[in-house]
């Protein structure tokens, strides 16, 4: 199986992140991948016409796998991407593709940038994962240990000790997946492997590169002029994960 997996979209009503988002959905038209995930961050405003516009774009003959992240919201999210009745309790979802369960968790606080697993989604998280024995991925948009860049990991996923616990119980989850931190990153969280989505919309920057050391309003931590990317997941038949980055050709 390989799964495409992108995050932090930001669509906004402008040319600028839709073109970005265009590009990286032509490059997958070219791929026969088996499912599409994105972590998050899929609208920078959670206003309706941004999600009716992610409806548009994010289209593939797989299926296309969503959770929502810190600048989304859920209301609008359920309606424009999901075509289900507006709520604002947290969006869990369970899919499986080829007999591979997807658990897309929503690590949001509403109105926070900060990241959570409500006790109730990690009870559905739990619920779920014990309902089979095939490989499983577990979804999220919040990273749940700290990667290097200070500007994200103080608002990563926190109570991580919980999810830890659960993921303890099943040997099944082959790796976690999350977005959040705009830039391609892996690493392992409770023996698990990590895999974080780069960001389509920006590139963050560690702080040992050029213009890290920056202020927002002076172009950093964030690189803008590099092109989208999306990772790779290839899961192999004895249960490992390999991944593999790839930076979309876009000329803006």
């Amino acid at each position: 199986m390989i799964i495409a997996h992108l995050s932090d979209l930001h669509l906004d009503d402008g040319p600028r992140a839709e073109e970005r988002v265009a590009a990286v959905m032509a490059y997958l038209d070219e791929l026969a991948v088996d499912a599409v995930v994105v972590t998050g961050d899929i609208a920078d405003h959670g206003a309706a016409t941004e999600y009716a516009r992610a409806a548009e774009l994010l289209k593939h003959p797989a299926p296309v796998l969503v959770c929502p992240g810190n600048h989304d919201v859920r209301a609008e999210f359920r309606k424009g991407l999901l075509d289900l009745a507006a709520s604002d309790g947290p969006i869990d979802l369970a899919r499986e593709v080829g007999g591979v369960l997807f658990a897309l968790c929503d690590s949001t606080i509403p109105g926070r940038g900060a990241g959570y697993l409500a006790d109730e989604t990690l009870e559905w998280l739990d619920g779920v994962l014990s309902g089979g024995d095939g490989p499983a991925f577990v979804v999220f948009h919040h990273p749940p240990v700290e990667v290097g860049v200070p500007l994200v990991d103080g608002i990563r996923q926190s109570g991580e000790e919980r999810l830890a616990a659960v993921l303890g119980r099943h040997p099944r989850v082959v790796a976690l997946l999350a977005g959040h931190v705009h830039t391609g990153a892996s690493t392992t969280f409770a023996g698990v492997p990590l895999r974080i989505a780069p960001g389509v919309v920006s590139t963050s920057l560690l702080p040992v590169e050029p213009g890290a050391g920056r202020g927002w309003d002076e172009g950093g931590p964030l690189e803008y002029d590099r092109p989208p990317s999306l990772l790779l997941h290839v899961l192999h038949d004895d249960g490992r994960v390999t991944t593999h980055h790839r930076a979309v050709p876009f000329v803006s």
